[in-house]
């Protein structure tokens, strides 16, 4: 018997300590960008979205490649591509952790239209709120004081 795969992740990061960096006339760019990367390790990108603080991706991944990996390659080179495009003064940097949520293909379709919806979804709540909840909504344990980076302030 051959292998078959289907395996769906939405994936959620933020830019470091969640600042407003990614701009709208270049979020699309940025998008395709991370299409093209990620096809290195087989997955495809079947959706994606965000605000100015953060991206919410739909990924189909490939089981050959850990998909700890396959964010890391991502975050690694879209970094490293929005800083060569010199569309901000400083260096630009995505938060460390992520969130890896698996989706079933029967709502793959509801993520899809979460995903579109993002500008609309945070004039009523912000990124911090809509994470815990995610968590939550995927019985992931966690701490609070933990799950964001915070700015220190000396």
């Amino acid at each position: 018997m051959s292998s078959h795969h289907g395996i769906l992740v939405h994936v959620v990061f933020s830019t470091k300590y969640r600042k407003p960096l990614l701009h709208s006339d270049w979020l699309d760019d940025l998008f395709a960008y991370i299409g093209g990367t990620i096809k290195e390790h087989k997955a495809v990108l079947l959706k994606s979205g965000g605000i100015e603080d953060h991206v919410h991706l739909l990924l189909k991944i490939h089981p050959t490649f850990a998909i700890a990996a396959t964010i890391q390659l991502l975050k690694a080179n879209s970094s490293k591509w929005i800083n060569e495009q010199k569309w901000l003064k400083n260096k630009f940097q995505w938060q460390l952790g992520y969130g890896a949520f698996s989706v079933s293909q029967s709502m793959a379709n509801e993520v899809k239209a979460y995903i579109a919806g993002q500008r609309e979804h945070h004039r009523k709540r912000t990124f911090r709120d809509e994470y815990l909840a995610m968590l939550k909504k995927h019985a992931i344990e966690f701490d609070p004081r933990y799950v964001f980076e915070q700015e220190i302030v000396g």
